[in-house]
């Protein structure tokens, strides 16, 4: 475990915007920073980064948190991997502690399956060195794909014996649990609670994310077994720690040479990426025949925006590449294609050239993604429709491009290809563009909605749980955003006798304290207490405090009170005075004892409605009757009005 002095030195050194800039293209607006979010599928730019207070907040989805949070979440670590990370970026020293066996015991699910993983890939690479069948089966495979050592050892490529359950059985004799086993996908459970093994019989491809976390497997059957077979690849299901669509094959071992490079190349399958880095074109990855997402566009847009396609030159290869165009163009990406000649993939392409003159081949023969695409729709087309479907649908990718004069640049050269006027071309195009933006608009407002309903049920249901309620959210939310604020002056310690200043906390926390009363969530009762004891300090600001708490999970709740979901123009703000936050205060304290006082007034209720003797029927009479008088007493404070 890192400790305190450690996170201390690790939050101070770590600049928001920095971080959040390696990952994400962000552009100043006032104050702020803003982007498009890279935790769902954005259109405008909805993430805002606010390096004044050290948080960022998706005001779509709302994601929110610090920068140890936005660490975590992107890059899927634990909070102990993600502030190794920033040490690790910013050069500190982590210092660290043995854990003990109950905290170990609390490692959380998906460091337990990114072990469950990490395991598994070592198990499957000594399976294929030293075992019997892994030698004569798994690696005489490889063999004859001509994979060398190095390049077996670099991706950790390994064999599943064949059988049911022999991974199964070694890994729970290894102590992993069943529960992870099925979780990460290794294994699947029957009904009589038999493990089977999900690979067994095939050679293994570890999928490692960009920071080399294992994070699933892909098993191939092999050649002997695969002749009627539809599916010769297995892959991991999506579970906690993996998500296809977020994924690229190779990014772990691509992601220097693509940067160096700034370029890279997109293949179909697991061997063409092998077989190309061995050949010496490490700036490789592979989507694996899933369809490209947003996610793996802006994953690779961290290290380039060109990217060239590279895929077999048959009908499913083109189809391929035209499944995938539009949505790198709309992400600003610069893109190539290359359909290999001869039913050649770029697998065996690999084997037959040399890097330099793989390379040259491909600078030779590469494409721009207009003249492919009106290469392959318009070749052969005579059909006045046919024709004029395959013009629009050029044109309607043309339209996702943000920069104009690339777009104008587009459109003479489809005019020239193509025969149709520009002016026409230019007229679809804008009318596209035009739909587009109204597309995107309708799906963020449909997403705002959704997260607005989702907040709405989560409200429910906090509710239905005797968790916060919305004055004791407003009101802790007065605490971390306010808590060291002076909102009484000179008033005389009733203990001491001394002449005093009283912050926000501290009244909140008396106001409270004095009739035993606390918030129904634990989390805001810690920071209560925190920002009391922080109070005196000179230089304590709780809403920085707060946001930057080592605990993420008082840092993440305090990022969600910091942030406004609509925030006004800084010249619309009101300047809250410190006699309008002391009336605010008062009123939400006043509000939430009224809470406390009616919710125990239906408690009273519902017990006279259960008590048949007389004299305790009596006392809770006498009891209803003064707190009816002290709820009265409070609603003319808050202005609340009393029915009942």
């Amino acid at each position: 475990m890192i400790d305190r002095p450690t996170v201390d030195r690790i939050m101070n050194a770590s600049n928001i915007v920095e971080v959040i800039s390696d990952f994400v293209s962000l552009r100043k607006t006032g104050t702020s920073y803003k982007g498009l979010c890279p935790f769902h599928d954005d259109r405008t730019p909805s993430f805002s980064v606010s390096p004044v207070k050290g948080v960022y907040k998706c005001f779509s989805c709302g994601a929110a948190g610090n920068v140890v949070k936005f660490i975590m979440e992107h890059e899927q670590l634990t909070y102990p991997e993600a502030l190794k990370w920033l040490a690790n970026k910013y050069h500190i020293e982590v210092h660290e502690r043995e854990l003990t066996s109950e905290e170990k015991q609390q490692e959380n699910e998906r460091e337990s399956m990114f072990l469950v993983n990490e395991w598994a890939a070592k198990y499957f690479n000594d399976i294929l060195h030293n075992d019997v069948d892994g030698m004569a089966i798994g690696m005489q495979y490889f063999r004859s794909r001509g994979f060398r050592d190095d390049i077996i050892h670099k991706f950790q490529l390994g064999f599943c014996l064949s059988g049911r359950h022999a991974f199964a059985d070694a890994a729970l004799k290894a102590g992993f649990q069943k529960e992870f086993l099925v979780k990460t996908g290794l294994c699947f459970e029957r009904e009589n609670g038999e493990l089977v093994d999900r690979f067994n019989g095939r050679v293994m491809f570890p999928w490692l994310s960009v920071s080399g976390k294992v994070t699933a497997f892909g098993g191939r059957l092999l050649d002997s077994r695969t002749k009627g077979v539809s599916q010769k690849y297995v892959n991991s299901p999506d579970s906690v720690v993996y998500h296809k669509e977020r994924e690229l094959y190779g990014i772990y071992q691509a992601k220097k040479a693509i940067a160096k490079h700034d370029l890279v190349y997109m293949v179909e399958g697991y061997t063409d990426v092998v077989s190309m880095h061995q050949c010496g074109i490490e700036n490789v990855v592979a989507n694996s025949g899933t369809a490209l997402s947003v996610h793996q566009i802006r994953l690779l847009h961290r290290f380039t925006s060109n990217i060239v396609l590279l895929y077999d030159g048959d009908e499913a290869g083109q189809h391929a590449a035209l499944r995938g165009t539009d949505m790198l163009l709309a992400e600003a990406m610069n893109v190539k294609v290359l359909l290999l000649p001869d039913g050649k993939d770029p697998d065996e392409f690999a084997r037959s050239y040399s890097a330099e003159d793989f390379r040259k081949y491909i600078e030779e023969n590469q494409t721009d993604f207009i003249v492919f695409k009106i290469n392959v729709l318009l070749k052969g087309v005579t059909d006045p429709i046919k024709r004029s479907e395959a013009v629009g649908s050029i044109v309607q990718s043309i339209s996702v491009i943000k920069d104009p004069i690339l777009r104008d640049t587009y459109i003479r050269e489809c005019a020239n290809r193509t025969g149709v006027s520009e002016r026409t071309l230019m007229e679809q195009m804008n009318r596209n563009i035009y739909s587009n933006r109204e597309q995107q608009t309708r799906e963020q407002q449909q997403h705002r909605a959704a997260f607005i309903e989702e907040q709405r049920e989560e409200a429910q249901a906090m509710t239905s749980n005797q968790s916060a309620s919305k004055v004791e959210q407003m009101l802790i939310q007065a605490v971390v955003r306010d808590g060291e604020k002076i909102i009484f002056r000179n008033v005389k310690d009733d203990n001491s006798g001394k002449i005093v200043n009283v912050t926000v906390a501290q009244y909140i926390a008396c106001d409270l304290w004095n009739d035993n009363l606390s918030f129904s969530n634990e989390l805001y009762t810690r920071i209560l207490h925190e920002a009391v004891e922080h109070s005196g300090e000179e230089n304590f600001k709780a809403e920085e405090y707060f946001t930057q708490h080592p605990d993420i999970n008082i840092a993440s709740v305090a990022v969600r009170l910091s942030v406004d979901r609509f925030q006004l123009a800084e010249s619309l703000q009101v300047k809250e005075t410190e006699q309008t936050l002391c009336d605010r205060v008062l009123h939400l304290v006043a509000d939430l004892r009224l809470e406390y006082v009616s919710s125990r007034l239906k408690e009273l209720n519902a017990q006279l409605k259960q008590v048949k003797d007389p004299k305790e029927m009596q006392e809770i009479i006498g009891e209803i009757m003064k707190i009816q008088s002290l709820r009265s007493s409070l609603a003319k404070k808050t202005g609340s009005n009393i029915l009942a």
